[in-house]
Order: structure tokens, then C-alpha cells, then sequence
């Protein structure tokens, strides 16, 4: 049995089970599990740079939690385009319209493939002034700089294969996107150490002589994810063009239909600035640590990818619940949608509840995988106490964010994130940051996600995005103006 073969004794395909009948928990699941696998390995992209770059130099951990949030800002503005590509993508499927789908997600890849470049561009020109304006330490600047030069250059790699996962996932293949991500992982974690390190090998044979590889440090692992990014991204869009797995593009469909764009922009730009805003949070959070000591820097960075592998159930549930909101919403079907999206909020406060009174006990072991530095253990041991107990809180903002996407409501999701992050985590954290000193700033984490679940749950029961606006369209070939199926509030 090969490796899909064994995939599909524990997974199931879109072709399996019906998004938009019968029950809902089952498809949920099977949808979401996959997800849960991809962001996994997506996670260990991070987790890798980090573990290797802590055994490197404290300086070279704290330069990679500066480099990852602006790695995030750059892709979050561009992301957009991959969330309204799933979500035209979902709703067509759900309305029965395939040569409809197949034309939004061609042209997904076309100005995705633009944005990333332009982004490229600046990124690579303006990450020394931001770091500059964001506070990096005189030993940490030139190191992030370095990485993140290399991530500029190779963002459209890196964005090209977020795209790919988004649009199988609107159509609800998950498990074709998880095992290209494993052998990207894999690659990616093969030859970090050594791009990091670097390696010599001496033999007295003569035909071996003496191999050597220079020690690329911080740039080594930025090279590492690029490359396999880039791999993986090839192999998607192999999968995309052949057509037999999930939603198929075409050559004939890629050329920029510029007409099309203000469709992917309403849907798409209110995401970027959900993702964008998110990414913002972190770097001013930033701003408040860099403040404090390298080693407070570190812990924060250490923190930070720990909380993005607990919530991977949470954002692939969320991802899970775009696709059955989107599918459900082009059938017409938007109570179905209703019940996925209040079961996905239970579930998953549940889950993280419980996660986050694991991570309470075990805060100290945890921090003690990725640093031999004391200082820094006991910094994020804190770091992990205080925001532990809320885990849950973000499971009920993700479940209801991820409806109001597949609903193409993108704008409300980005406005709750705005809110949660921008307006009540970071004044709380500059404000409380003077007299609790680094413990202000987790405080500032664990209240925001309390507020963002209300906020969230709250609007939802509101009801607007159960407006939609579907309408039927000539097919692609012949030149149509396809109509949006969802716009945003």
C-alpha cells in the first residue's frame, strides 16, 4: 500500500461524503482532519527553524521572532486572494457550477502569482528600515535582515503553495494538499541543520577527498523553506492542471481577466486585512517586547510558535467550516451552514480547554524543547501560564470567523480580528506592560481572546451573513461577467 493508499484507510476525499446533506459532524470531521495534518506540518516549517536556531545562538532565536511576523504581515496581505478563490471556488461547487469554479480558480492563480512578486519587491527593499522602526537589537537587525531577504525573494514559492491548499480546499479535497505538505516538511527539515550549521567531510579516499558546505546560519533556514516551499509548489500545480484531484485550472483561463479582479478584491482584500491586521498585532506587540531584554524577545518568539500548534485544531476546524459555509451558502442551505459553524464553536472550546490545562502543567518542559538558556525557560514558562486557561476563547472566534468567510462576509471576520487584536491587545499591553513589566503583555493575550470570543459569538447571531448573492452565468468560454457569489458586509 502506498502513501495515499494509506492516507485513504484514515482519511476520506470530497468525493466520499456530501458537504452539503445529510449529517454534519462527519463531514466536518473528514474535512477538517486532513487540514488539522497540513497545518501540522505547515507548523513544523517554524518549529524546525526554531529548534535548530535556538541550538545556533540566543541571538538567532530572538532574530527569527522578529523575522516571523513580518514573514506573516507579508503573506497576509497577499492571502486574500487565496481566501476569495476558496470561497468562489466552495460556493460554485455547492451551486453545481464546476466550469465556473475552474475559471475563478485560474484566475486565482494569476493575480496571486502578481501580488506575491510585488510583495517580493518590497519586502525584500524595506525589511531593514521596518525592523529598524520595530526595535530590533544591534545583534539581532543584520540577522533578520538576512533571513528575511531570502523570504522576500522566494515569497512567491511560499504564497504560490498557500493557494494551491486553498483551492483544493474550496472545492473539499484536504487530503491531496496534506501530502504534498509532507514531503515539503520532510525536505524542509532534512537539510535545515545543514544549511544552518554547515558541514565538512574528510576522507582519505581518494576519490572522495574533502566535501565541505559553508555555515549559512539564519540564511540557511530561510534557503531551507524556500526551496521546499518551492517544490511543493510545483508539484500543486501539476495536480491543478491534470484535473482528476480537486478543482482543475486551465492555460486558456490564466491570462489576467482584469474584469475579474474587483470580484476576488471585495472578497478578498477584507481578508488580507484580517491577516494583515493580525500579522500588524504581532509586530507592534513587538514593539512593547523589544523593550525588554534578548531573552524576554526570545521567550516571546518560543511562546508564540507553541500557540500556533495548539490552535492548529481551531484553524483547520475554521478552515473546515469556510468550506461546508461556502458550499452550503451557493446550495442555498444556510441553517446547515448555521448548525456547522455552532458544533465547531462547541467542539473546539472544548479541546482547547483542555489543551491549554495540559500546557499549564507541563509550561516549564515545554519551553525547555527549544532553549538551553535558563532565562528564557523561565520567561515563557510565564508566558504559557497566563495565557493557557483561554485556549478555548480562540476555538469560539475561529469557529464563527471561519462561517463568515465561507460566507464571503470576510469584512465582519476582519473587523472582529481588528478589534480583538488591535483595540483591546495592545493598548492593554502597552498600558500594562510599565507596572507588570513583560507579564502585562501576557495579560494583554489573555484577554483579548476572551473578548474575541464574545465579539464574535455576539455578532454572529446577528444574522446578516445569511444574505447572499449567487447568480446564475454564462459558462467562462463565453466571456462572461461571472457575478460574485458572496460579498462582503
Amino acid at each position: 500500500m502506498g502513501i495515499r493508499g494509506t492516507a485513504r484507510s484514515l482519511f476520506r476525499g470530497a468525493e466520499e461524503f456530501d458537504l452539503t446533506s445529510g449529517s454534519i459532524g462527519k463531514p466536518l470531521f473528514f474535512l477538517s482532519l486532513p487540514i488539522v495534518v497540513t497545518n501540522l506540518f505547515q507548523t513544523a516549517y517554524n518549529l524546525a527553524d526554531t529548534f535548530w536556531l535556538g541550538q545556533y545562538s540566543t541571538d538567532a532565536l530572538a532574530a527569527i521572532s522578529f523575522a516571523f511576523p513580518m514573514v506573516f504581515l507579508l503573506i497576509s496581505f497577499g492571502m486574500g486572494i487565496s481566501v476569495a478563490g476558496s470561497v468562489l471556488v466552495a460556493q460554485f461547487t455547492g451551486a453545481g457550477e464546476p466550469r465556473k469554479a475552474e475559471y475563478a480558480a485560474s484566475q486565482t492563480v494569476t493575480f496571486a502569482a502578481i501580488v506575491s512578486v510585488v510583495l517580493g519587491v518590497v519586502g525584500y527593499f524595506g525589511v531593514d528600515t521596518f525592523l529598524g522602526l520595530i526595535g530590533a537589537s544591534d545583534t539581532v537587525l543584520p540577522l533578520a535582515v538576512s533571513y528575511l531577504e531570502v523570504i522576500s525573494l522566494g515569497l512567491l514559492f511560499m504564497f504560490g503553495f498557500f493557494v494551491f491548499v486553498a483551492l483544493m480546499r474550496g472545492y473539499g479535497d484536504t487530503i491531496t494538499p496534506m501530502l504534498v505538505m509532507f514531503g515539503s516538511v520532510a525536505l524542509n527539515i532534512v537539510i535545515d541543520p545543514f544549511l544552518i550549521f554547515g558541514w565538512t567531510v574528510v576522507e582519505n579516499a581518494p576519490l572522495v577527498g574533502t566535501v565541505a558546505f559553508p555555515e549559512l546560519g539564519i540564511q540557511g533556514a530561510a534557503i531551507a523553506t524556500v526551496f521546499s516551499r518551492g517544490l511543493g509548489l510545483i508539484v500543486g500545480l501539476a495536480i491543478m492542471f491534470r484535473g482528476n484531484r480537486g478543482v482543475q485550472i486551465h492555460l486558456r483561463d490564466m491570462a489576467p481577466d482584469f474584469s475579474y479582479l474587483p470580484r476576488l478584491v471585495r472578497i478578498g482584500l477584507p481578508a488580507s486585512l484580517e491577516g494583515g491586521g493580525r500579522a500588524l498585532s504581532m509586530n507592534l506587540l513587538l514593539v512593547i517586547v523589544a523593550f525588554f531584554p534578548d531573552t524576554v524577545v526570545a521567550a516571546y518568539g518560543i511562546g508564540t510558535r507553541v500557540f500556533s500548534v495548539i490552535f492548529l485544531p481551531a484553524i483547520a476546524v475554521a478552515r473546515g467550516v469556510e468550506t461546508m459555509t461556502g458550499q452550503n451558502m451557493g446550495a442555498d442551505k444556510p441553517d446547515r451552514a448555521a448548525s456547522a459553524a455552532k458544533l465547531a464553536a462547541s467542539v473546539l472550546f472544548g479541546v482547547l480547554t483542555a489543551a491549554g490545562i495540559l500546557v499549564w502543567f507541563t509550561a516549564a518542559p515545554i519551553a525547555d524543547l527549544f532553549t538551553t538558556d535558563p532565562a528564557v525557560v523561565g520567561i515563557t514558562e510565564q508566558f504559557l501560564r497566563y495565557v493557557a486557561l483561554t485556549f478555548g476563547f480562540i476555538g469560539i472566534t475561529r469557529a464563527y470567523t471561519g462561517s463568515f468567510r465561507g460566507a464571503g462576509k470576510t469584512l465582519t471576520a476582519a473587523v472582529i480580528s481588528v478589534a480583538t487584536l488591535g483595540v483591546i491587545r495592545f493598548p492593554i499591553a502597552w498600558v500594562a506592560s510599565g507596572p507588570l513589566a513583560e507579564a502585562g503583555i501576557w495579560v494583554a493575550f489573555a484577554i483579548s481572546n476572551v473578548a474575541g470570543a464574545v465579539i464574535a459569538f455576539l455578532w454572529y447571531r446577528r444574522g446578516s451573513w445569511r444574505e447572499k448573492d449567487l447568480t446564475n452565468s454564462q459558462p467562462p468560454q463565453e466571456k462572461p461577467r461571472i457575478e460574485t457569489p458572496a460579498d462582503g458586509d
